[in-house]
């Protein structure tokens, strides 16, 4: 009987000890990127996926091409990163670049040639000149250039008596497409965001 008491004894401390450790094993889930909350006020996949599709809205429903022009060659020269933070804008050129192929109005030449193009001229994309991107895209056979920027405002909440910090960061898209030939603007779309985080100053 002391043994078996013994034994029941045990069992009884290690069933919380065990359930514990389960409670701090790994979980992984999968998730629609999409569905996903926002936990915080920085660039995130929801606004990279948002910022993405209204911009490629927007250019799809310009009057672009003009009338007798089918499917014309773009260049995607990359979205230039204007921020503090470190962005990945290449995450962010590729996906519209892919919303615009799909749609079947617009062709690209392959950004890998481009690239090559950029490293054999001693240039990366956030210091190309106007010149330079107009040259790359008369190389690669491109009849337009599109280009962009991405910038970033951050304002805090002051000093005055608050239960709560606030921080406000704005952020803009804009999108640029150019006529090689001419140096003409095509079209430009701009697309912003702004969000609030709220973080008590005491507690969590």
């Amino acid at each position: 009987m002391t043994a078996l008491r013994h034994r029941a004894l045990l069992t009884l401390t290690l069933i919380p000890f065990l359930a514990g450790c389960a409670a701090f094993r790994q979980s992984i889930t999968e998730k629609d990127p999409a569905d996903a909350s926002v936990l915080t006020a920085k660039f995130d996949q929801h606004d990279l996926m948002n910022m993405a599709q209204q911009v490629t809205t927007d250019i799809l429903s310009h009057p672009f091409p003009p009338e007798g022009e089918k499917a014309p060659i773009l260049v995607m020269m990359g979205i230039q990163n204007r921020t503090n933070s470190h962005l990945d804008m290449d995450a962010l050129s590729d996906t519209v670049t892919t919303k615009l192929l799909d749609s079947g109005q617009m062709r690209f030449v392959d950004a890998t040639q481009r690239d090559a193009l950029l490293k054999e001229q001693g240039f990366q994309l956030a210091n190309c000149t106007d010149e330079t991107k107009v040259k790359i895209g008369r190389q690669l056979g491109a009849k337009y250039m599109l280009s962009g920027a991405f910038t970033e405002i951050n304002a805090k909440s002051g000093r005055q008596v608050r239960v709560s910090k606030k921080e406000d960061v704005y952020y803009q898209l804009t999108v640029t497409l150019t006529d090689i030939e001419s140096g003409l603007i095509v079209l430009r779309k701009q697309r912003d965001r702004l969000r609030r985080a709220s973080k008590p100053l005491f507690g969590w």
